[in-house]
């Protein structure tokens, strides 16, 4: 909130010193013979007269408001970015449900370390693509990233089909970025597991990104040796089992030489969020933030009050202050 006009306000300068005079004042008094008729509208006149003056005042209080133009301002940002597009490639299959990342599973730990990646790039558009046994485009290319990160929330097991399609996964992030115009492109792919299902490999996927100048980054996550995995015991309910769980880091490696991005392997929490911050300082995005307040008038919002006072005040001196003749 500001005033546009703040000289005006030194008129309660002297509306103060007219509630001091009004306060101080002495009245006129005219001699009666028997004054037994005004002692007993005394109280009540006096009453009346000072519910009078303070309406009058109020009236001139936000006279002097509305005059000083008060006005609330909205601020608007505008960013002009080098122009970085952004797909994450996020790995959902059973297999990430591995509660070796502690104090949660893969899944968990994947999508809090990916929240934060995308909470530091301000500018850019990133999206989200899913996959399982099947590959889903959660969403587009966006620079809302608060949407993008309630989407990141709501993800669970059990949205596709089981299954570990890295190829269609991978491809599917391609498509949502062989049209970008920006002039840096890149999909951040992370899985625990074999390729397993789905019309296109790795491979094929990779070459694709390829043809398209799209870079991509590959994190593989799990901690050697067997992992404690959940299962739904039909007697004992949740119950965990010591699993191994078959990785090929070498794909992730073919794939990332093809698009001249880099491998990554996070075998706890906290290396992936290293790893994220590798990326981040890998591909810096720089942006400029131009700031500018758009103003609306609030001067109604005093001056509507004013005259509703000034219209109660009429009506009041007409019906209780009538004067003689």
């Amino acid at each position: 909130m500001r005033f546009c006009h703040p000289l005006y306000l030194l008129l309660f300068i002297p509306l103060a010193g007219l509630i001091y005079w009004e306060l101080k004042k002495r009245t006129g008094t005219i001699k009666f013979s028997d004054i037994t008729f005004f002692k007993a509208g005394n109280k009540r006149g006096r009453i009346l007269s000072i519910f009078s003056k303070t309406l009058s005042i109020s009236i001139l209080f936000f006279i002097i408001l509305s005059l000083a133009r008060p006005q609330k301002g909205r601020i608007y940002e505008e960013t002009e970015t080098r122009g970085v597009d952004i797909m994450l490639c996020l790995d959902i299959s059973g297999t990430m449900q591995a509660e070796d990342f502690h104090p949660r599973n893969r899944l968990f730990v994947a999508k809090e370390t990916a929240k934060e990646f995308v909470s530091k790039r301000k500018g850019d558009r990133i999206g989200l693509v899913i996959f399982s046994g099947l590959p889903m485009t959660q969403c587009p290319l966006t620079t809302d990233h608060k949407i993008l990160t309630d989407i990141i929330d709501r993800i669970e097991y059990g949205i596709v089909p089981d299954g570990t399609a890295i190829g269609m996964g991978l491809s599917t992030a391609v498509s949502r970025l062989k049209d970008s115009k920006a002039k840096e492109r890149l999909a951040i792919l992370l899985t625990d597991g074999l390729n397993n299902t789905g019309e296109i490999d790795p491979i094929t996927a990779a070459k694709l990104a390829q043809s398209y100048g799209i870079k991509v980054y590959c994190i593989g996550v799990g901690s050697k040796g067997p992992v404690p995995m959940p299962v739904n015991h039909p007697i004992y309910g949740r119950i965990y089992v010591q699993e191994e769980i078959d990785f090929d880091m070498q794909v992730l490696e073919e794939i990332s030489a093809l698009t001249q991005g880099k491998p990554f392997l996070a075998t706890d929490a906290m290396a992936l969020k290293t790893i994220y911050d590798e990326i981040d300082k890998m591909e810096p995005t720089t942006f400029k933030v131009t700031r500018h307040t758009i103003y609306s008038e609030k001067a109604g919002n005093f001056m509507l009050p004013a005259m509703v006072i000034a219209v109660l005040s009429s009506l009041f001196t007409a019906i209780f202050l009538r004067k003689l003749p």
